[in-house]
């Protein structure tokens, strides 16, 4: 039985899909900004922070990084309102990725940090710097200028790993693709046309940041 492709139908879906590829670039968005500044904090508290918060935090990423993101996601979207907390699926799906990007983050960025000279930190230290001020100004962008390639990595992963929160009908792209699917029985060219769009998403992802880092270090392009 021969199977014959046909794309040309899937033009009157293209509200969908630019819902889609809109929503899955706003996940993206907030889930890296507020996951990396959240994988910050973490990361200075292991490693520089007071001794009694350290273990929470270590718990914390702990318990992130050994569970399944889909559950991680369950949790906060159908547990959460248990506790009285209703929320609806996009904010769910953002903090999910917030909280799921903010734990795998604060490791990278501490190996970053445990790789700083110790002289460093002497240096901030003998110019009456806090343990926060030494942090925030002597060692915290030549940290993140060390782990820069592996943290634009693990935000392409979380972008992928996004496709998920169609779990709880939050409008992503694979969403979309879920929808057209339903409609018209045709999953090859549904699902086709979702891979090529998560691809060239990756690879420009990848590129951004690429030019980012270009910006914020831009003595590493020199060396």
């Amino acid at each position: 039985m021969s199977y014959h492709f046909e794309f040309g139908w899937l033009l009157q879906y293209y509200p969908q899909i630019l819902k889609g590829i809109l929503i899955t670039l706003e996940l993206i968005a907030i889930g890296g900004v507020l996951g990396i500044s959240l994988g910050i904090i973490c990361a200075w508290t292991r490693a520089l922070g007071p001794a009694w918060l350290k273990p929470v935090v270590a718990g914390y990423v702990e318990l992130i990084r050994n569970t399944p993101f889909l559950i991680q996601l369950f949790f906060i979207f159908f547990g959460l309102p248990s506790l009285g907390l209703q929320l609806d699926e996009l904010t769910a799906a953002n903090i999910a990725m917030v909280v799921n990007l903010g734990a795998y983050s604060c490791e990278i960025i501490r190996a970053g940090i445990q790789a700083t000279p110790r002289g460093q930190f002497e240096a901030g230290a003998s110019l009456a710097m806090t343990p926060f001020e030494t942090f925030r100004h002597v060692v915290l962008v030549p940290s993140l200028q060390r782990i820069w390639p592996a943290l634009s990595s693990q935000v392409v992963i979380v972008m992928l790993g996004s496709s998920v929160v169609s779990q709880i009908a939050a409008e992503d792209l694979t969403f979309a693709a879920n929808f057209i699917q339903s409609r018209t029985f045709r999953a090859f060219e549904a699902y086709i046309v979702s891979t090529a769009i998560y691809l060239v998403l990756a690879i420009l992802l990848r590129q951004v940041l690429g030019i980012l880092g270009g910006v914020i270090f831009p003595r590493r392009l020199a060396r």
